[in-house]
C-alpha cells in the first residue's frame, strides 16, 4: 500500500514539474493581450443581475433610486451590440442609421431614453462597469437621476471580442 502511494505521488509530482506555468501573452506594443472572456449561455441570467447590482449599489453610493431591468431596454441593447459587431465599430449609430431613441422605440418601450453606454473589449462586465463610471459622460449615464430603468446586453464573437451595450430610460 505504502509502495503503490510513492508511485503515485512521485508520478504526480514529476507530471507537475513538466507542466508550463501560465506565461502571460505580450503585444507588439509591449502591453499583454487581453485574456479570452467567454461568456457562456447559462452566464446570461447572472451577467444581468449582476451588472444591476452593481449599478444600484453605485447609485446607492450617489444617493440615486435603483433601477430596474427592462425587457425592452434589454432587447434595444441586444440588437446594437450585435449590430456594432457587424459593422465592427463601437459607435452609436446602427448600420440602418438608426439612433438609440430609435431603437429603444422599436421595441415598444414607453418611457423615454435617456442614456446609452457602449464598448467593444474583451473584458467582463464588471470590468467594462468601472471603465464607464471613471468617464464623466458614461458615469452620468449610471447615474442619471431621471432613470428608473435599465437594459443591458452584449454580443461575443467567436475571437472573444464582446461588443456591450447599456441603456437606460424612465
Amino acid at each position: 500500500m505504502n509502495r503503490l502511494f510513492v508511485v503515485v505521488l512521485s508520478s504526480t509530482l514529476a507530471l507537475a514539474a513538466c507542466s508550463q506555468p501560465h506565461v502571460q501573452q505580450i503585444g507588439a506594443d509591449g502591453k499583454p493581450l487581453p485574456e479570452v472572456y467567454t461568456i457562456r449561455p447559462s452566464d446570461t441570467a447572472k451577467i444581468d443581475y449582476r451588472v444591476l447590482d452593481n449599478v444600484n449599489t453605485l447609485r446607492g453610493a450617489a444617493h440615486e433610486a435603483p433601477l430596474q431591468l427592462n425587457a425592452d431596454l434589454t432587447a434595444a441593447a441586444a440588437t446594437h451590440s450585435r449590430d456594432m459587431s457587424v459593422q465592427n465599430r463601437p459607435w452609436h449609430f446602427g448600420s440602418d442609421g438608426s439612433s438609440p431613441i430609435d431603437r429603444v422605440k422599436r421595441t415598444g418601450y414607453p418611457g423615454s431614453m435617456l442614456g446609452e453606454n457602449i464598448s467593444e473589449t474583451y473584458e467582463t462586465e464588471m470590468q467594462t462597469l468601472a471603465a464607464w463610471m471613471a468617464k464623466p459622460d458614461t458615469r452620468s449615464v449610471i447615474l442619471d437621476p431621471k432613470a428608473t430603468n435599465m437594459g443591458f446586453a452584449w454580443y461575443q464573437e467567436s475571437n472573444g471580442k464582446i461588443w456591450w451595450t447599456m441603456v437606460t430610460g424612465d
